[in-house]
């Protein structure tokens, strides 16, 4: 091309002449001669190019007509004359323009004259042009209509191969099948070496379909809108005939080709194309399917070699992009929302399956990623990255699945540090990133997939195409980002759960319910969780052994379940046996406790309360219920229960609450029953409570049968009650008084 072209501009140059370019620009102006054999070779008298009437003429000779030596079609005889150097004196005519009668052995080894003519053409690089016509009338007649009947048999393929295309892809319901029968078709009736279809989506054009000729050739997977060809059709609202030009001496030089100059044989155009947006084709056609005013797809239709393009084809091609257009926007559709069910799909499985892991005790969530990662890197036809921090230069780094580790190249634009949020990122073609990868050859399209932290350090993964292709479309990055959300709360939340676990095991070791021994009691007590995974909770007890024949007896509900609940459940049992021990009564126990618990919880945070104190000399139980449902005393003489009724207000929610206590007389061998609210809140799976009415009988069928088991059976009364779902948890404690004097 006469000037250099930068980069993403378009170039046109018009091509005047014979002379104007190279010899594939030569030949597309003589090839419009029409009658006449037209050879092409170059200075050591080889075949570059031919017209089909010269491999007509000639073809007997060789079966390979293009490479052969000119001089063997007008040597005598069978001469060798590859041997020797050529020379253009060697030529039975001039090769000044001038007309030359030149006499050759036809097919049947017959004298055959020709009127030739010659003439050098062309620089930089030199070739020489012959024309050549038999002089017999008869057999320029014949020749004449062998042409006119190929012509006819040509057309006649043309028309039966669209027909073919219409009845093969009405009411075509399976995209592939359509676009394949499509491809097959278009090519075999264009006597094409291959074929090519683009469909728009939403970012551009993506290859959705090759014919199997060509389907191990380096095609562009997808070109955005506005590339050159897309736009040349447009502009010209048809198909195109073009031709991809033989690099020039410049562009040989400097080693590579981003761009090639391509001939619009309709205008004698030429533009410069991005390399990475052509077909493997020498010649092409390139064929708009439109729909409402807007290109949806392209179909490029190609030659390997220099092929004479007739505009002829280019109108039956635009009659079936005309007639496909109604199909592929049907199919398109049809496409799209298979796509996205598989990708839904997917994900739906993604998700149980880290659910089942971090359910179980086999292999942990976070150790699925790897492979899940891999799967929808599949999925996505693209090359997944994990993104790390190097420890010694605290930079982000991409493990490669082959190759060595190298650092991140530019930032996501994206804060990687987000301990607690899923996101997707998109790596779009000539972002900061995207063109950084693909300096360092690397993938370089995509998305990044960032989890936030999990096993204690930020987890990113990249999901990465090659140079070239696809972006990530709408119905990629929906997956991601269902999965994106599903490992952050799946994974995390079962990382949670497990250190949770720990803690609650630690709780449950170092503080434990205890009864200590006390002579003169015999104790139960008895805990039951309302959700299996759940070690420890809110209620509490503890019973510990006092100076001076005494003991103090503790219950307690602190509000809400799990770690929380048990941390304040721990400090309350602790605080209430440090005040135990300095010798103060229950009701000034519990008041010390609500200053405490007022500075040490949260606001929301508060706990009912039963603390007694049970001196067995003189047989009193001094005691202080502080919104804790109220305990029954089981008098042996009589069997008859009596509820401990002195009451006042819950613990950790007020200032300035006023505590009381309560007594009561103790005899030989009374049970105290105490019991926090999720016995009598307990539902049957009707939805009735259980209430103080259930307590009351329950207390008075089981004490008869004895005191040891006494709990265990209250407890088989609740499960039989509830069907063994109980909505809160249960703590129980029976107290005997066996050391009174009657």
């Amino acid at each position: 091309m006469a000037e250099s072209v930068k980069k993403h501009e378009l170039s046109v140059q018009s091509v005047d002449g014979i002379i104007d370019g190279t010899v594939t620009a030569t030949l597309a102006r003589i090839l419009q001669l029409v009658g006449d054999a037209i050879v092409i070779f170059d200075v050591d008298g080889r075949v570059l190019l031919a017209n089909d009437e010269a491999v007509r003429l000639f073809r007997w000779h060789e079966e390979d007509f293009v490479g052969s030596d000119i001089r063997t079609y007008f040597a005598p005889g069978t001469t060798e004359v590859e041997s020797t150097a050529f020379s253009p004196e060697s030529l039975p005519f001039a090769l000044d323009g001038s007309t030359a009668l030149v006499m050759v052995s036809g097919a049947a080894g017959e004298p055959l004259a020709l009127r030739v003519r010659s003439e050098r053409v062309g620089t930089p690089t030199e070739a020489f042009v012959l024309v050549a016509a038999p002089v017999d009338n008869e057999i320029i007649s014949n020749r004449e209509e062998l042409r006119t009947i190929e012509d006819l048999h040509r057309a006649n393929k043309r028309l039966s191969g669209a027909l073919h295309i219409v009845l093969d892809t009405l009411d075509s319901e399976n995209m592939g099948q359509l676009l394949e029968r499509v491809l097959t078709e278009i090519s075999d009736t264009m006597e094409a070496d291959g074929a090519l279809i683009y469909l728009a989506e939403n970012d551009g054009f993506h290859l959705h379909g090759v014919t199997e000729s060509v389907s191990r050739a380096l095609s562009p997977r997808f070109v955005r809108f506005g590339h050159t060809i897309e736009k040349l059709c447009s502009d010209a609202g048809h198909a195109l005939r073009l031709r991809i030009m033989p690099p020039d001496h410049e562009d040989l030089r400097n080693g590579h080709l981003d761009f090639r100059s391509v001939v619009n044989d309709d205008t004698r155009e030429v533009y410069a194309v991005a390399t990475h947006h052509l077909p493997p084709f020498m010649s092409f056609i390139a064929v708009p399917v439109w729909f409402g005013g807007q290109i949806i797809a392209l179909i490029e239709v190609g030659w390997k070699t220099v092929h004479p393009l007739s505009s002829d084809d280019t109108r039956l091609l635009d009659s079936i992009s005309n007639y496909l257009s109604v199909q592929l926007v049907g199919a398109l559709s049809a496409m799209r929302t298979q796509r996205r069910s598989e990708l839904r799909e997917l994900s739906v499985d993604i998700r149980n399956r880290l659910l089942a892991a971090a359910n179980t005790e086999g292999k942990s969530a976070f150790e699925l990623l790897p492979e899940i990662m891999q799967e929808i890197a599949e999925a996505l036809d693209a090359v997944v990255f994990p993104v790390g921090w190097c420890e010694v230069s605290g930079k982000k780094v991409v493990h490669p699945t082959k190759g060595s580790v190298f650092e991140l190249p530019a930032d996501l634009g994206e804060d990687l540090t987000k301990e607690e949020e899923a996101q997707v990122v998109a790596v779009a073609p000539e972002s900061e990133l995207s063109e950084a990868l693909h300096a360092l050859g690397q993938p370089c399209v995509g998305a990044a997939l960032l989890a936030g932290k999990l096993e204690g350090a930020c987890r990113t993964w990249l999901f990465l195409r090659e140079y070239g292709s696809e972006p990530m479309s709408d119905i990629d990055l929906e997956l991601l980002s269902r999965v994106a959300v599903s490992v952050r709360a799946i994974v995390a939340g079962a990382e949670e759960s497990q250190q949770n676990k720990r803690i609650s095991q630690a709780l449950m070791t170092g503080m434990k319910n205890e009864l200590q021994h006390v002579d003169g009691i015999d104790a139960q007590g008895i805990y039951s969780s309302a959700t299996a995974e759940a070690f420890v909770g809110g209620d509490f007890y503890s019973l510990v052994r006092l100076s001076g024949r005494r003991a103090c007896i503790i219950m307690g509900d602190v509000s809400g379940k799990g770690i929380e609940a048990a941390s304040v459940s721990s400090a309350v049992k602790t605080a209430l046996s440090a005040y135990a021990w300095e010798g103060i009564g229950p009701a000034r126990m519990v008041a010390n406790l609500n200053e405490f618990l007022l500075g040490f919880s949260r606001v929301e945070t508060f706990a009912t309360l039963f603390v007694g104190v049970v001196d067995l000399a003189k047989g009193v139980l001094t005691y202080c219920s502080a919104g804790h449902p109220p305990a029954a005393l089981v008098r042996a003489a009589t069997g008859e229960a009596q509820l401990l009724d002195v009451q006042s207000g819950v613990v950790g929610a007020f200032q300035d609450m006023t505590y009381k206590n309560g007594y009561v007389e103790l005899h030989k061998d009374d049970i105290l029953f105490l019991y926090t609210d999720g016995t009598t809140e307990a539902r049957s799976p009707e939805g009735a409570f259980f209430g103080e009415t259930g307590l009351r009988d329950m207390v008075m069928s089981e004490v008869p049968r004895g005191f040891e088991g006494l709990l265990d059976r209250f407890l088989a009364t609740l499960d039989s009650y509830t069907g063994r779902r109980l909505e809160d948890d249960v703590a129980m404690v029976a107290l005997r008084f066996s050391g009174l004097l009657s």
